[in-house]
């Protein structure tokens, strides 16, 4: 596996992401030593579709008066 200096990473960053893009991880050191080991993802991430529980779930028509009494009983004490 290649091993690369820090500033030379900086330097050619772009190349060197698309080859680990490819398959071809390498390691990032500093002053000889190494620092961190470049990958490329196992898999891309999932893509979350807007509206994807739409129908699964109803909403009370009464949402505002959910818990209501509790809450006032909290600040206000018992009626």
């Amino acid at each position: 596996m290649e091993t690369i200096n820090i500033h030379e990473a900086k330097t050619h960053l772009s190349r060197l992401v698309e080859k680990a893009a490819k398959g071809e991880p390498f390691i990032i050191a500093k002053a000889g030593k190494p620092m961190v080991k470049v990958v490329p993802l196992d898999e891309e991430r999932p893509k979350i579709r807007f509206g994807a529980l739409e129908g699964m779930f109803a909403v009370p028509e009464n949402i505002k008066e959910f818990g209501r009494a509790e809450i006032e009983e909290m600040f206000y004490g018992e009626e």
